[in-house]
Formats: structure tokens, C-alpha cells, sequence
């Protein structure tokens, strides 16, 4: 590090210097989730009083995204991709920051094609190797594109940054500013799998076989299919994320992604979230590949693998299979991220399932997440000519060639039993016949 140091001693600044080249109407865009760079949104976030008419831009904010507050509202406007934390709702609730719906592998054109370009990047890498090449580490996704393309580049250089392989690689020469500081990478806490959870993830698992390639989402249920996958052979990896349960499954013998057609060997991701268990695990790893979203989440690419098996999940689903993972009503709390992508991908693989997994209910077990439809406003994220299985601790509707009745009847026979009595009702309203 000490000889590019001094190569190019004149891009290397303290956080605070480097975002004081930020100006009045600059469009931001900030690395993602466990690969945000803490010292520069610091920074930043201390600067933005004495700027106007700034607009950040990014998916999952790990941080508090405090520019995001109410006190910033003169001086930062927040357009989300995704809606990833409390103060990102908060502002976009309250009229102070915008939602801008994208499928995830769509995401890096928005800052190539005139839509989104950003004036300024603000990323993080690991330390420079022997040819000074940092990799993208945790977060390649979008914040590799946005790196390439903004006007100013400034880039945290952070030795706890794993340097993983892959497309994930600038040269530090490429960076107009560099800030050498060393934070341990933000981590995502796992949660106590509950009994329902549990069971999801087994009628999950019923439908994966040996041999097959998984997507999986982010939290509670992705982890409890994992668990339910132990006695499994020959798995495989492609998906936007993965975190440590999918670690635990390669070291348990059971993910060797030696039947995959694509990449065979390598565990595919676009970005990271886990422990330091998993950081240290991909770090200088071969067998992961890091690539952009474009690449990784593009439903062609997905198709090449055979046999993929995506799992997300979501807020709602209603009679005709119509699936709201976004938004309750018009209130936006998430975003559409990579679900459809690979919901089309695993639909155009040879031997490829989807699967929406979710729970029966909501809100402490007094809200049914099947409806006869949809509330008022809100987003359908995947589709009724998309969707294909539907999961609950109570079952698996296959929606495959089912006419609405049939999928109607299908998905109530998956809900929740003290809410079923109801959507029978709405049922034989709606179909004019007895259940």
C-alpha cells in the first residue's frame, strides 16, 4: 500500500477533504448495503448543511443514512432504489425522498444510459494488490458501474474490505480521491428461526434436488431452507446475495456447485451480507464470483443454469397469484430488487422452479398475508403470468396452468385455517360456486 501511497500521494485525502469536492446540485450515488463507505457517508453527512440541492442515491442503506433526516431537507433530497431503512422510509413518507422503481439487474444502466448518471461516487474497496488493482469486495452490484462512470471518483480504501474475485476489479490510478481508512465492514445480524419459519423452509426444500442451483433472498426464511438443505448433494450457488448460511452448507460438504452449467465451481453473487465468519471465508476465494447486477441478476444469464431454484419472498398475495413484496398499499417500505429477475430466470431454466415463500400471517398472526386482493395502491412485484409456487408453513400451491378459481383455491388452501373460513366466502362470491 505504502509505494501507491506514494505514487499517487496526491489523490490520497482525509474523508473530510475528500467530500469537500462535492458541490451544490450534485447527483451522489453511494455504495451498497455492508459495502457502504462508513468514513466518506460520515463525512459527507457533516458537510451536507452547507450544500443545496444535492440528490443521494442508493439501494440498501446499512448506515442510519442520516442525510436522509429532516434537518437535511433544504440541502439533500434521497432517491431510493430500494427503500432499505427507517429514515429512507421516513423522508420518502414524508415527502422528503422519492422511490425510483427498478428491477436490480437494470439498476448500473440507470448510471450508464442519461437516467441516473452521477456526478459523484462515493465507494469502498479493499487494499491495493501488487499491480494496484482494489476489488469491489462485498458490494460489486451497481457500485462498480456508478465508480466507472460518475465524474468524481472517491473511493474508501479499507483493508477489512475482502478482495474478492471475479469482474469486480478499478485500478486505484482510475479514482480521483482516496481516503485510507481501515472500519471493520458493517455485518447483518441473523435473527432466531421460529418454528413457523422452520417449516417453510422444509416445504421449500421439498421441492430442491440434488444437483440444483439456488437463489436466495435476504433474512429469516432463505436461512431456513438452508437449514432444511443438509441432506442434500451437489448444490450450487447463483443468486444477487448470499450470506453465512450458505457458507456453512459449502463447509458441510453440501454446496460444491459441481453440477452447475454456468460457472461450475464458483459460488455467483453481486453483492454480501453476513459476519465476519463470511468475510473472512471469501476473501481471496476463487471460488466466488463477484460480478456486476447487470450480469449476475440478467434473467438470460440466470437461465444458462440449469435446474435454478430461486426463493423470495413477499408481503401479500391474492387470488389471481399476484405477489406485493414492496409496498403495503401506497406506502413504499421496500423495493423490487432482484425478485422478478430471477423469478423470469428460474421461469426460463431448463428444470428451473420459483418459489414465493412467505408466512400465513402478518402483524402478530391477526393479519392474512392471502387476499382476495391486493390493497388499494399497492405494487405488484411479480406478476399472476410470472408466478409459479407458492410457499407457506401450511404448503405449496403449485400455480403452474391453473385457472384464477383454481389458483384461488389453491392459495386458500395454504392460508392460515382462522382466516380460511373468510376467503372461502370471498371465494364462492367472486366464482359463484361452493368451495
Amino acid at each position: 500500500m505504502n509505494k501507491f501511497k506514494e505514487a499517487y500521494k496526491e489523490k490520497f485525502v482525509s474523508a473530510e477533504d475528500a467530500v469537500q469536492h462535492i458541490q451544490d446540485g450534485d447527483r451522489v450515488a453511494i455504495g451498497h448495503a455492508c459495502g457502504e463507505p462508513q468514513a466518506l457517508t460520515r463525512a459527507f453527512t457533516s458537510r451536507v448543511q452547507n450544500l443545496k440541492n444535492v440528490e443521494t442515491v442508493h439501494m440498501i442503506g446499512m448506515g442510519d443514512s442520516a442525510y436522509c433526516l429532516e434537518e437535511s431537507k433544504d440541502h439533500v433530497r434521497h432517491n431510493s432504489i430500494f427503500v432499505g431503512n427507517k429514515n429512507e422510509r421516513q423522508a420518502i413518507k414524508e415527502g422528503r425522498g422519492d422511490y425510483t422503481p427498478r428491477y436490480f439487474s437494470k439498476i448500473p444502466s440507470l448510471f450508464t444510459d442519461g437516467s441516473l448518471t452521477p456526478d459523484v461516487a462515493l465507494v469502498q474497496v479493499s487494499s491495493p494488490d501488487v499491480h494496484g488493482y482494489v476489488s469491489f469486495g462485498v458490494s460489486v452490484d451497481y457500485s462498480l458501474t456508478a465508480a466507472r462512470v460518475a465524474k468524481l471518483k472517491i473511493a474508501q480504501v479499507n483493508s477489512h474490505m475482502p478482495r474478492c474475485h471475479g469482474e469486480c476489479f478499478m485500478h486505484i490510478s482510475e479514482f480521483d480521491y482516496l481516503v485510507e481508512e481501515d472500519i471493520p465492514i458493517l455485518e447483518l445480524s441473523r435473527s432466531e428461526l421460529t418454528e413457523v419459519e422452520k417449516e417453510i423452509g422444509k416445504n421449500c426444500a421439498s421441492l430442491i434436488h440434488d444437483g440444483d442451483t439456488l437463489q436466495l433472498g435476504i433474512g429469516a426464511l432463505p436461512d431456513a431452507v438452508l437449514l432444511s438443505l443438509k441432506d442434500k448433494k451437489d448444490l450450487g450457488i447463483h443468486s444477487e446475495m448470499f450470506s453465512d448460511g450458505v457458507v456453512e452448507l459449502v463447509e458441510a460438504g453440501v454446496i460444491t456447485n459441481k453440477k452447475k452449467t454456468l460457472h461450475p465451481g464458483k459460488l455467483v453473487a453481486t453483492f454480501l451480507m453476513g459476519s465476519q465468519k463470511l468475510y473472512d471465508f471469501i476473501d481471496d476465494n476463487p471460488s466466488v464470483y463477484m460480478a456486476s447486477a447487470d450480469y449476475t441478476n440478467d434473467p438470460y444469464v440466470i437461465a444458462k443454469n440449469d435446474n435454478l431454484i430461486s426463493i423470495n419472498s413477499c408481503i401479500s398475495v391474492d387470488f389471481m397469484g399476484q405477489v406485493s413484496a414492496e409496498s403495503i398499499g401506497t406506502m413504499q417500505i421496500s423495493g423490487v430488487g432482484g425478485q422478478v429477475d430471477f423469478v423470469r430466470g428460474a421461469n426460463l431454466s431448463k428444470g428451473g422452479k420459483s418459489i414465493i415463500a412467505m408466512t400465513s400471517t402478518a402483524k402478530g398472526g391477526t393479519v392474512s398475508k392471502i387476499v382476495p386482493m391486493l390493497e388499494p395502491g399497492a405494487a405488484v412485484t411479480t406478476g399472476r403470468n410470472d408466478v409459479a409456487y407458492i410457499v407457506t408453513e401450511y404448503g405449496v400451491a403449485d400455480l403452474r396452468g391453473k385457472s384464477l378459481r383454481e389458483r384461488a383455491r389453491l392459495l386458500i388452501n395454504i392460508a392460515h385455517p382462522k382466516f380460511r373460513d373468510e376467503l372461502i366466502h370471498e371465494w364462492e362470491m367472486r366464482f359463484q360456486m361452493e368451495f
